[in-house]
């Protein structure tokens, strides 16, 4: 029969004399360095993802994609060290319809200024692959991983993985037949998985930033609406990226500059022009910008009813939240018209998309605060 204990024993071991059994490091008291190792590291990788986006955007605008026309994952490290080396590069890209139908004559030092472009978009690529290979394979050897995030921060990585082999993909397509562009669809493929990347980590990033015990106390104190809403204006906001990419893909930013008409029209003539018919929804200009404009416009409204209701949040950061990201979108929207009517030149448009990754978080930012509200004294 057990002895009788005493209320003030200590109960490093139980009855046995064996040590309680221990959890991760996420859950052990006081002891916060691991948590706040691997947000530091998400951090870093988030930063270089909204790097990786811009670079995209301004390789895309500046026509640089399809300078280099082989994918060599370790020897494409190097670029071309000798003249010679970049005689065969050129002589590689001149086999290509974009320099045949759209570059033809083009000279080395203007071949140089693209193929560079590209060249560093590709090694920002890898940069982002091995930060996260050695950053993961360091936490895990030291068992520093807390309970239940190893398959996300997997996750992670494999849609990181993923998203170099969308990349080429992506150029394929403007390799073969007579494009001079890679394929719309394949493009918004490879920037929404990139959005997605960045939204995976600035979740994370705003889980670490506090205890597991404060998340799960939080959780309680949901506001399903405002989650519901803010759940929403994620899921449309990731709708319009996706659109912004296909009017990208194919310049149709520059094919209609007058606004609110498309082409003196309400909506844009020869909008079915491409057979077969699906085609129109990917690589007519007047529909697919006209889609953009229409998306925008409703999230527009969405996002004055988020504001409407965000104000009535519990807690002063939901409200904020709120705010902020209603206004962005707001905003996103007004410098999507000064976009189109200037025709999209290159410092406009880059503006527009960093716009569309500084929404973007901000709309994951309310949806957390609401899903994860901080609680608040009566007084706020």
């Amino acid at each position: 029969m057990a002895e009788p204990r005493s209320i003030f024993e200590e109960v490093d071991h139980d009855a046995s004399g064996r040590e309680p059994t221990k959890t991760g490091m996420i859950d052990r008291g006081g002891n916060t360095k691991a948590r706040k190792w691997i947000r530091a590291w998400l951090i870093a990788l988030f930063a270089l993802v909204t790097v990786m986006i811009l670079v995209g955007g301004l390789t895309r605008l500046t026509d640089s994609g399809l300078s280099i026309t082989e994918w060599n994952l370790v020897s494409g490290t190097l670029p071309p060290m000798t003249e010679a080396d970049w005689t065969a590069e050129l002589e590689k890209y001149r086999a290509s319809p974009e320099y045949r139908l759209q570059n033809a004559g083009m000279s080395m030092a203007d071949f140089k200024t693209i193929y560079w472009w590209e060249w560093g978009h590709r090694q920002l690529g890898r940069f982002i692959g091995l930060v996260w290979i050695f950053g993961f394979l360091g936490f895990l050897a030291t068992r520093n991983i807390p309970n239940g995030w190893t398959g996300r921060l997997v996750t992670i990585g494999a849609l990181i993985g993923v998203q170099g082999a969308i990349g080429w993909w992506m150029v394929q397509s403007g390799l073969q037949g007579d494009r001079v562009d890679v394929a719309s669809y394949r493009l918004a493929t490879h920037l929404g998985v990139a959005f997605v990347i960045l939204g995976l980590l600035l979740w994370s990033i705003l889980l670490l930033g506090r205890s597991e015990a404060d998340n799960m106390q939080a959780r309680r104190l949901r506001d399903r609406g405002l989650w519901g809403m803010g759940t929403g204006l994620m899921h449309f906001a990731f709708l319009q990226i996706l659109l912004g990419a296909l009017v990208a893909g194919i310049d149709a930013g520059r094919s209609f500059v007058d606004w609110p008409l498309m082409g003196g029209q309400v909506f844009p003539p020869e909008a079915f022009s491409l057979d077969p018919g699906w085609r129109n929804f990917f690589e007519n200009p007047g529909l697919v910008q006209f889609m953009h404009r229409v998306a925008g416009y409703l999230l527009a409204l969405f996002a004055i009813g988020a504001f409407l209701r965000g104000r009535k949040g519990a807690t002063k950061g939901v409200r904020t939240a709120f705010m902020l990201a209603s206004g962005m979108i707001l905003a996103q929207m007004v410098l999507g018209i000064i976009t189109v009517i200037n025709a999209a030149p290159l410092h406009i448009a880059i503006t527009h998309q960093g716009g569309a990754i500084l929404t973007w978080c901000l709309i994951i930012l309310a949806r957390f605060r609401a899903g994860y509200p901080r609680a608040q004294s009566v007084r706020g």
